[in-house]
């Protein structure tokens, strides 16, 4: 249970001509925002307006480091060496930071994208990697993993290497009981109802407890949530959560201010 929470969203995910997401529009209502980097999603330009739209609107930025897999946007497994991962997520990071210096903004965090993110917190050689990376560049950068089963494991390895993590869970996906998200694959991966998004929100934030695809609970501590700015009410949704909370007397702040 906590009184504070971060509220973060994938974003500048549009390349070239292609546009995806609502980042405008969804900027608004949320405290962190991970921007790809160029490997599964975004560009320069993207970056750099993203960054900028983040400042604008006081919102903590965070590099989305991800496999380098345009056509499959980053989500699935690759079978890379521990060096090419920790390379990949240097490149990626340092381009971020370059472009959050342009903008006078300070890099907060890191969150590692799709199958980055899923391998990292079933491998936890690929998540010393991913620390060690994060800490010879800045230390002070938070790193964000997924809540659930393995936080304890993964909580150990941040503190060995000298990065403090933040665990993030998703209101808008369904969880199997292992603690994993529920696959995209599957039709009730993705939860589109606000109303429902919001209550779940709720039961992280005041319970800590996250209910299950096939019925019951499972307990998971986080301290940030994620939204997902592709899904077709996404404005709503991030709006309803924020309004959600702050009802319930919870504040929301960026992930730096309070982790």
């Amino acid at each position: 249970m906590t009184d504070k929470i971060d509220i973060n969203c994938d974003m500048g995910e549009s390349f070239g001509a292609y546009t995806l997401g609502m980042d405008a529009d969804v900027m608004r209502y949320i405290t962190s925002a991970n921007i790809a980097c160029g490997f599964h999603a975004g560009d320069p330009g993207v970056m750099n307006r993203t960054i900028q739209l983040a400042r604008n609107h006081r919102v903590g930025v965070g590099a989305h480091p991800g496999f380098p897999d345009l056509l499959g946007f980053g989500r699935r497994n690759m079978d890379c060496t521990l060096d090419e991962i920790r390379d990949y997520v240097v490149y990626q990071v340092g381009a971020m930071e370059a472009f959050c210096r342009l903008h006078g903004v300070r890099l907060q965090h890191v969150k590692p994208h799709g199958g980055l993110y899923n391998m990292a917190a079933g491998n936890l050689d690929i998540l010393r990697v991913l620390t060690g990376a994060v800490a010879a560049l800045d230390a002070e950068i938070l790193l964000v993993a997924p809540a659930g089963g393995r936080a304890q494991a993964m909580a150990r390895i941040g503190r060995e290497e000298g990065v403090r993590l933040v665990f993030e869970a998703f209101p808008d996906r369904a969880y199997t009981r292992e603690g994993a998200l529920v696959s995209r694959r599957l039709p009730e991966a993705v939860i589109l109802d606000p109303q429902e998004v919001v209550e779940r929100a709720l039961a992280l934030v005041v319970e800590g407890r996250i209910s299950l695809l096939e019925g019951g609970s499972l307990e998971m501590e986080a301290q940030t949530l994620c939204v997902h700015g592709d899904n077709p009410g996404a404005v709503e949704m991030a709006a309803a959560i924020r309004r959600g909370l702050e009802s319930e007397g919870i504040g929301v702040a960026s992930m730096a201010e309070w982790v």
